[in-house]
Formats: structure tokens, sequence, C-alpha cells
């Protein structure tokens, strides 16, 4: 059996240097993480979790909590978490909340006791139950964030002012000046800055207005329930929370006869896979959500083996750049 030792010779470099490499390798130089790896792929080394955890005190487990595993945002999240783990040699375990605050509770008391740390992503407890979790469990929070928290709660977000701004400006761009949203739930952190984002770019355009349609579910079901209401806005394009609400969208008005963009354009938030299922693709907006996994696992690693403070230059808090996809959904509104 191929051993750590085995691993070290042949890339000549130490035990603890290979084993930096694989649960940390942006603590090592280039040139040694492509040797110490290019030795693993050669000898098709595998980590043995169970003799890590005996020696460490520790699972070789960590724990992923999701509001809603179907939402692609968090299978394509899931994707980048499972691969960052699995490259360190630690198991992942996935937890769907189904948007459940005391669901979410529930779980992560009852995977506590099996896991090394917990990723919650998007969490729907409030501030008081959260900054608990945050207090009692080594844990890194995803498009979260706890108020006045210290440095020792990692955060992962995105920059959702500077996504608003690129879908309003490419809307401005192509004409349009008045605009619906359809948001997400209420208790959501993110619907709370991407409305305020759509609104602060909306503020600087001349003569552009926003009308908001209030909180709907953010699923193709919620899309639909807002179809009605987006036409009669007087819109001429319309943003949605999410893809999975604009995927909504775009069935109940081919049912209603709406053509887009010919009649009204649509832009969504995330550019999931889904984004490019539609007819036409959906124009959307977002970061790369395998990006979003893997940091949220670094800084977990980071936090498990203690080496957080180490490295401020890294820092604990990672707000991530998002990017607009052009596509079929959106062009110039009708005269």
């Amino acid at each position: 059996m191929v051993t750590v030792h085995d691993v070290a010779a042949r890339s000549g470099v130490s035990i603890a240097t290979v084993s930096r490499t694989i649960r940390a390798p942006h603590r090592v130089t280039e040139s040694t993480r492509d040797r110490v790896l290019e030795a693993i792929r050669e000898l098709g080394y595998r980590p043995n979790r169970a003799a890590a955890g005996l020696r460490g005190g520790r699972t070789g487990t960590i724990a992923l909590v999701v509001p809603d595993i179907d939402n692609p945002y968090f299978s394509s999240l899931t994707k980048g978490a499972q691969a960052s783990s699995r490259a360190r040699g630690y198991g992942l375990v996935v937890v769907d909340t189904t948007e459940l605050a005391q669901v979410e509770l529930d779980e992560i008391e009852a995977v506590a006791p099996q896991i090394d740390g917990l990723i919650l992503v998007s969490s729907r407890l409030d501030e008081a139950a959260l900054a608990e979790v945050a207090a009692e469990h080594r844990c890194v929070l995803v498009n979260r964030t706890l108020e006045g928290q210290d440095e020792t709660t990692p955060t992962v977000t995105v920059d959702e002012g500077a996504a608003a701004r690129a879908a309003v400006e490419h809307l401005a761009e192509l004409g349009h000046r008045q605009v619906a949203y359809v948001g997400g739930p209420a208790r959501s952190w993110s619907q709370t800055r991407r409305l305020r984002g759509i609104r602060d770019a909306a503020a600087v355009i001349d003569g552009f207005a926003v009308t908001d349609l209030g909180a709907f579910e953010p699923t193709a079901q919620g899309g639909r329930a807002a179809a009605q209401a987006a036409l009669d806005s007087g819109a001429t394009a319309v943003i949605a929370y999410n893809d999975l609400a604009a995927m909504g969208l775009l069935a109940r008005w081919a049912e209603l006869g709406v053509r887009v963009p010919d009649d009204v354009s649509l832009v969504g938030f995330d550019n999931t896979y889904v984004a490019e299922l539609s007819a036409p693709h959906l124009t959307s907006v977002g970061a790369d959500l395998r990006e979003v996994g893997e940091t949220a696992v670094e800084l977990l690693m980071e936090r498990i083996d203690g080496a957080a403070a180490a490295t401020p230059a890294h820092g604990v808090h990672r707000e991530l750049g998002a990017q607009l996809w052009v596509r079929g959904s959106t062009g110039a509104p009708r005269a």
C-alpha cells in the first residue's frame, strides 16, 4: 500500500509538506505543490482518513448544510466543495434543510458529533441562532455574515452589489428604463443585498425606474406565480431573484404567448447550468459556484488546522466577484 512516506520520497519533500499540500495547498509554493500532486497521481496515493482521525482525534469528515439541494445553485456549489474536500482527504456530508430554520438546527445538532466542521450555506437561521451555532462549532458561513462578527467566523460571499449593477447597466444599455424585480424569500440574506444593489444601480441612471414585485419562492413555481404581476407592472424588462424563478417566468409567459425578448427581456441571478437549458437561453449574472464551494472548504480546513490566524494575507472573509453572461433572453425594448 502506498503511504505518505512514499509520496514524500518521490517528490523530494518532507512528510509534513505532503500533508500540508493535501490539506492546504495554498500554503506551499506552486513548484512544491506540482511535485507533490504529480507524485500522488503517479503512485495512486489515497489518504487514509480513518488513520488520520485516530492520530489527530478527528473524524475526517465535514458537513455542507444547504437549504435545498434541488436548487442548481446549491448543487453546483456542492460539486466544488466535494472536489476540494476529496483532494484534502476529507469526506463530505451534504445536509438538506428544506428551507426550514428548525430543520437546520436539528440537523446541525444531529451531525455535529460526527464531523470536524460545518459549512453553512445561505443559512435560514436568525441572527441569534446563527451566532450561537458559530460560537459552538467550527464553521464557515456562505452567503451570510454575522452583524458585528469578529474575525473568528470565516465567510464566503459574492459581491451582490456588483452583480446587480452589471444586470441593471446591461438593461440600460439596451434602452430599458422600466424594470421589475421578482424578489426571493424575505428571510434570504442575498435577497436584501440584491434588491439594494438593483436600487442603487438604478438611482444613478437618468429615468431608470425599478418596481419591486415583492417576495416569491426561489423556485420555478415562484416565478410562475409572479409572471402576470411582472407583465401588469408595465416593465419592459424583468430581473429575477435567481435562475429557477426566471425559468418559471419563461414557462408561464410562453403559455400566455409572451415572447422573450421581443415583448419583455429577462435576467436571472446565479448563472447556474439551467440558464442554458431554456429557450431562449437566459442572460444571468453570478459567481463561479464551484469556486465558492472550494473557497469555503479551504477556509474550514484552516480552522480545523488552527491555521487561520497564521494566514492573515488570505483573510477569513472572502468576497468573490460576479460576471454577467449575456444570452438570448435580453434585447432592446419594443418601440
